[in-house]
């Protein structure tokens, strides 16, 4: 692995982690019309959001809690602004001028509990990384979410109800973002499972999760139960390797 720095060996000089350590992660939701048509949810005027916190923050391979607190455990694939400079009230057409790359996130959701952050705001629900892409452009990308071999979702940012910027410009009226902290996730897929099968096929004890979108992840699901996940990007710019 070569970083603008140095050249690493992942597994010899250190392990992947997470590639940014924000203070918040900003998340829109319900962004995309079959989804929201599938789930029988309205369609919103503005960009539905929510905050998971830094202890949501997980790393590439490392394990994902399963709470024994919940029997519903749910994944999610998702694209991720990282903001490259502080900023307020910014303009959907000077996003680009703000945000350093994207990488990706799994949404971790324990669907039983009742509320959002009840459902997405706890220890491990927010594997990101491993690395942050610099030269993408977030319109058009393919996203897929793969379990076992078997992929469970599949879509394109352009069918996006409100595209990557505008939601980082909607964002950027309500909270000041700074650089190296903030992230703005938005969803990057749909045909959930739940929308799809009579039952979900919720995440299970040895399970492999692979994401792509521009980043690949993996990791297993521990526990009290344990899943795998992973997100891996074709064309890394920039890499952050934890030292061991």
């Amino acid at each position: 692995m070569i970083t603008q720095d140095a050249e690493y060996v992942v597994g010899q000089d250190g392990e992947l982690t997470h590639p940014c350590s924000p203070s918040a992660l900003y998340c829109a939701g319900r962004n995309f019309a079959a989804t929201l048509d599938q789930m029988e949810y309205e369609r919103p005027d503005e960009p539905d959001f929510f905050i998971k916190p830094p202890a949501s923050l997980v790393g590439h391979d490392d394990p994902i809690r399963y709470p024994d607190w919940t029997n519903e455990l749910t994944y999610a694939g998702e694209l991720v602004a990282v903001i490259g400079e502080k900023c307020h009230d910014v303009a959907a057409e000077d996003v680009p001028d703000v945000v350093d790359g994207y990488t990706i996130m799994n949404d971790i959701d324990a669907l039983d509990q009742q509320g959002r952050t009840a459902r997405k705001a706890f220890d491990t629900s927010g594997p990101l990384g491993p690395w942050i892409e610099t030269d993408i452009d977030p319109h058009g990308i393919e996203m897929t979410t793969t379990i076992d071999g078997e992929q469970r979702q599949a879509a394109n940012t352009e069918l996006m109800l409100f595209d990557p910027h505008e939601i980082v410009a909607f964002l950027s009226r309500r909270f000041t973002l700074r650089p190296g902290w903030d992230r703005v996730r938005k969803p990057g897929e749909s045909g959930n499972d739940r929308t799809r099968r009579p039952h979900r096929d919720h995440l299970r004890r040895d399970r492999h999760a692979h994401q792509h979108g521009g980043c690949i992840r993996e990791q297993p699901i521990a526990r009290e139960r344990h899943t795998a996940l992973n997100n891996s990007a074709e064309h890394p710019k920039t890499t952050h390797p934890q030292k061991a």
